[in-house]
C-alpha cells in the first residue's frame, strides 16, 4: 500500500496531479511534487530537458514510484513529443529503481463504430499527438511500468460538457450517437494510486462504468437542470482528441479491485453547478 514508508514523486500538479498528491498525503506517503515553474512548494523541473530531470533526481534522491501526469500546456505535437515522450524517457533514465506510471489517454483508440474497446483493442490514433502518447506508453512499458489510459476527466471546478450545456453553447452532433467516455477526477486519482499499491504492470483503461451517448447525456442534463435540449448540428471534426465513437471498458482495472465512486457522469452531474465548472 501507499503508506508513510513509500516515497512518491508526482510530476505535474495540475487538476489531476493535485488530487493524486492529496490522496497520497492522506495515506501518509512521503510525497514530492515537480512542476515546470516550481510553484506551491513543488520542485522546478522541465521534463523535456534532460539536465533538468537529472537535477530533479539529485534533489529528490531514490523513489519508490514516479507518476508522470504533467500537461503539454495545450501545445501541439511538438509539446507532446517533448513533455510526454521526452519526459518519460528522462524519467526512465534517472529513476531506474522506481515504479513508473504514465497517464495517457483513451484518445489513442481511434474507433468510430461505437464498439467496446479494451486494452487489447487496436490503438491507432489518427493524429500525431496520439502517436507520441503511444510512444511514451511504450517507453513506460519497456521498463515494467504502468500506463493509465484516462477517459475525459471532469469533477469539481471542471466539466466542459456541463459548462457548454448550462451556457447554451452545446450542440448535439448529428443524431447524438457518439459515446462520451468520462471519469471523475477523484476516481482517476484513486485508480492511479491503486495500481501502484497493487504493483500492477501494463496498460489499464481508467473510465467509469457507463459510457453514455451524447444525446442521452444531454437528455439527462435537461432533466436534472430543467433546461431544453441543445440544438442539433454537425460533427466537430476539430476536437482536440479527434472525433471517435467507442465505448471504453474498465473491466481490466475493475478486476484488480478498483471501482469508481461515480459510475457515470450523470451520477455526479447533480452535484455540479455552473459556478463549479466555470
Amino acid at each position: 500500500m501507499v503508506t508513510s514508508r513509500v516515497k512518491l514523486l508526482i510530476c505535474g500538479q495540475g487538476y489531476l496531479g493535485k488530487e493524486i498528491a492529496k490522496q497520497a498525503n492522506e495515506k501518509k506517503a512521503k510525497v514530492f511534487g515537480a512542476t515546470l515553474n516550481g510553484f506551491d512548494g513543488c520542485l522546478a523541473c522541465d521534463l523535456g530537458d534532460e539536465p533538468s530531470v537529472a537535477a530533479l533526481r539529485e534533489s529528490v534522491g531514490t523513489c519508490d514510484a514516479v507518476i508522470h501526469c504533467a500537461s503539454s500546456g495545450r501545445g501541439g505535437a511538438d509539446a507532446y513529443e517533448r513533455v510526454y515522450l521526452g519526459g518519460m524517457r528522462h524519467l526512465v533514465k534517472f529513476f531506474p529503481e522506481a515504479k513508473l506510471l504514465f497517464t495517457s489517454s483513451t484518445s489513442v483508440y481511434g474507433q468510430t463504430d461505437g464498439s467496446w474497446v479494451t486494452e487489447e483493442s487496436a490503438a491507432v490514433p489518427d493524429r500525431q499527438t496520439g502517436k507520441f502518447l503511444l510512444a511514451a506508453e511504450n517507453a513506460t512499458l519497456e521498463v515494467g511500468g504502468i500506463v493509465c489510459r484516462l477517459s475525459g476527466i471532469y469533477g469539481p471546478g471542471r466539466s466542459v460538457i456541463l459548462k457548454k450545456f448550462l451556457l447554451n453553447e452545446a450542440v448535439i452532433e448529428e443524431d447524438g450517437r457518439r459515446f462520451l467516455n468520462q471519469i471523475h477526477r477523484n476516481d482517476a486519482a484513486a485508480a492511479v494510486l491503486h495500481l501502484i499499491e497493487t504493483q500492477q504492470i501494463g496498460v489499464f483503461n481508467v473510465s467509469d462504468d457507463k459510457p453514455t451517448s451524447q444525446l442521452a447525456t444531454y437528455q439527462g442534463l435537461a432533466r436534472i437542470f430543467g433546461k431544453p435540449l441543445p440544438p442539433v448540428g454537425e460533427r466537430d471534426l476539430e476536437r482536440k482528441r479527434g472525433w471517435t465513437h467507442k465505448q471504453v471498458s474498465n473491466q481490466k482495472i475493475r478486476s484488480t479491485g478498483w471501482s469508481p465512486c461515480y459510475g457515470s457522469f450523470l451520477d455526479a452531474a447533480v452535484s455540479l453547478t455552473l459556478s463549479a465548472v466555470m
